[in-house]
């Protein structure tokens, strides 16, 4: 092919693009809406689309979106012959985190500062960085305490890693920090079950025992020992 044809191709076919490259024309937002508004979305992007039609840089605007607060993830495409179609997806919340902010349903920290308040979700607590660990340990809770007819306020783990469940009747269940999986078991395979139609007067639980549990009444019995079958260990 002669060099000069070539040339006058490739010149051809960039008159072309910039001959269609016409400014966006409209903008469509999909989503639930729940949390995130079209105006919001809309903002974030509008000082990037001051390219064309189709210079428009689609991974820069996802960015953008995504950049915002209770946006997961966002998806752009063009429709011919100037609109741009923006998909959102919000983040759902599945507990709180710390004073203000909020985990997803995958364990993921996505706001550190809520303007909503959420008092009906659960409050998880631990040392920054370990969100997804205490997530992940309330999500495999969670099934578990419907199961019993609990529902949890709290969990929470300290700075030692040791950790402390507080149920919405007001009672604390004590785990500790060695053999979480196995006091788990206990407190669901036998204290749920055997104290039932008794949990309306506990005031804590202590599992930090080798094959047993402590029971603290409400009332003026104190501390009762139940199925201690070995003396306390060290948390």
């Amino acid at each position: 092919m002669p060099i000069g044809f070539l040339s006058a191709f490739v010149a051809i076919g960039l008159g072309g693009k910039i001959l269609l490259d016409h400014p966006v024309q409209h903008l469509e937002i999909e989503s639930s809406f729940q949390r995130v508004t079209p105006i919001q979305v809309e903002a974030a992007i509008v000082s990037e689309l001051t390219g064309g039609f189709l210079s428009a840089k689609l991974s820069s605007l996802q960015d953008q979106i995504e950049s915002l607060d209770w946006v997961e993830s966002a998806e752009i495409a063009r429709r011919w012959p100037g609109k741009l179609v923006v998909r959102v997806k919000e983040h759902q919340a599945a507990a709180r985190w710390g004073q203000t902010g909020l985990l997803n349903t995958n364990g993921e920290l996505f706001t550190e500062n809520s303007r909503y308040a959420f008092p009906e979700l659960p409050r998880l607590v631990g040392p920054t960085g370990t969100e997804r660990e205490v997530a992940i340990r309330y999500l495999g809770l969670r099934s578990r305490l419907v199961e019993a007819n609990l529902v949890l306020k709290s969990l929470v783990m300290d700075n030692r890693g040791s950790w402390l469940i507080k149920l919405d009747g007001g009672q604390e269940i004590r785990i500790g920090r060695r053999d979480v999986d196995e006091r788990l078991d206990r407190l669901f395979q036998v204290v749920t079950r055997s104290l039932a139609d008794q949990f309306h007067r506990i005031q804590h639980i202590d599992l930090r025992y080798t094959n047993g549990f402590s029971v603290s009444w409400i009332s003026d019995q104190g501390i009762q020992l139940a199925q201690e079958n070995e003396g306390l260990g060290n948390g």
